[in-house]
């Protein structure tokens, strides 16, 4: 892993137009309950997501791109934060893009659940589903 570049991180600061997003139990457990319900609405399979204080890991199965879903559950996780009143409306929440990759072998499927699930430090609101 390269390091982090201190002047880039600071300059990256300086373009923020909000601070950071961190979100607590209660916006973590909305934002949770959120991507178990529109990976169900469009007929995808959770297979494991933790939802920590400034990121989230997913990893779903289902017949669309990566891009397409992280930008649906991006969508939609802050629809719901929005309903749930916990924020101002116009709060920025998510990076523009995030990593999305294929997992096209069963044995990268379960590397990819135990590191979202099990690598992750102390546990916050996680998801796994009963069978891969």
């Amino acid at each position: 892993m390269v390091a982090g570049d201190p002047k880039r991180v600071s300059a990256e600061q300086r373009l923020m137009r909000q601070r950071p997003y961190s979100m607590d139990g209660r916006r973590r457990e909305v934002v949770l309950a959120a991507l178990v319900e529109r990976c169900s609405q469009q007929g995808w399979k959770l297979l494991a997501a933790h939802v920590r204080t400034n990121h989230v890991h997913v990893v779903v199965y289902g017949e669309a791109t990566p891009e397409r879903m992280l930008n649906d559950l991006k969508s939609y996780a802050s629809r719901c934060l929005n309903q749930a009143r916990l924020d101002q409306g116009a709060r920025k929440r998510w990076a523009r893009h995030g990593s999305t990759r294929w997992l096209w072998k069963p044995e990268n499927v379960s590397a990819a659940i135990r590191y979202v699930v099990d690598e992750q430090g102390e546990p916050m609101s996680f998801f796994e589903a009963s069978e891969a």
